[in-house]
């Protein structure tokens, strides 16, 4: 049912800003990709902060940009997005490390300021975002071992964007991206109704992406 709810929502919101887009002589395209530096911020059930590292992943998508008021513009997509965290750890000696990684359907539905910048535009974007998990994985390595097993975090996630950017006069252009998410997608212990443990997605990334 969730997943049924998500993709109708998906294809409302877009099928509709297509529709507004074309009917705006000012209206593009883009499509972006990049590298993103996630974590995965909160505590455990014992209250204690979590502390992890940094996990590398990427993004990639497209989206449309349709004009709502002089250097204004409303800018919904579809990406694809991977996120999750990092830990790094020794044991007698020896070095393990904890991957988990969560690929995400995502709708970023940001409102962005564009201005004239020399030969280009300085953009600034913020809004909210919605996500559903579709796979993910966590992984140990160490002492010559590895070791795979499926994660059981909430599928659904949502937060805000913030990006700063510049695109050139030929549609080229780089932004750097930040997410907040604001849903705690930690499972719940369900033989405990005293767990605290909570964990949100945040992260940043560098995109490099086309507007035509």
């Amino acid at each position: 049912m969730k997943n049924k709810l998500v993709s109708i929502v998906l294809i409302l919101v877009l099928s509709a800003s297509f529709a507004i887009a074309q009917e705006k002589s000012k209206m593009s395209f883009g499509i972006l990709g990049g590298v993103n530096f996630q974590n995965l911020n909160g505590k455990l059930s014992s209250g204690d902060k979590l502390e992890n590292d940094m996990l590398l992943g990427f993004h990639g998508g497209v989206n449309v940009q349709i004009p709502v008021a002089p250097e204004f513009y409303f800018q919904p997509g579809l990406m694809f997005a991977t996120k999750g965290a990092k830990d790094t750890y020794t044991i007698l000696g020896a070095e393990f490390t904890d991957e988990i990684k969560i690929n995400y359907i995502e709708m970023p539905l940001n409102l962005v300021y564009k201005a004239s910048l020399g030969n280009g535009f300085f953009m600034l974007g913020f809004g909210p975002y919605l996500a559903y998990g579709i796979s993910g994985k966590q992984v140990f390595e160490g002492n010559d071992l590895t070791f795979e097993r499926g994660v059981d975090y909430k599928a659904l996630d949502a937060g805000a964007n913030i990006f700063a950017g510049f695109e050139t006069a030929g549609g080229l252009f780089l932004q750097l991206d930040t997410q907040f998410g604001m849903l705690n997608i930690n499972p719940e212990d369900e033989n405990s109704s005293a767990d605290q443990a909570t964990a949100k997605n945040t992260g940043f990334g560098l995109s490099l992406g086309y507007r035509f």
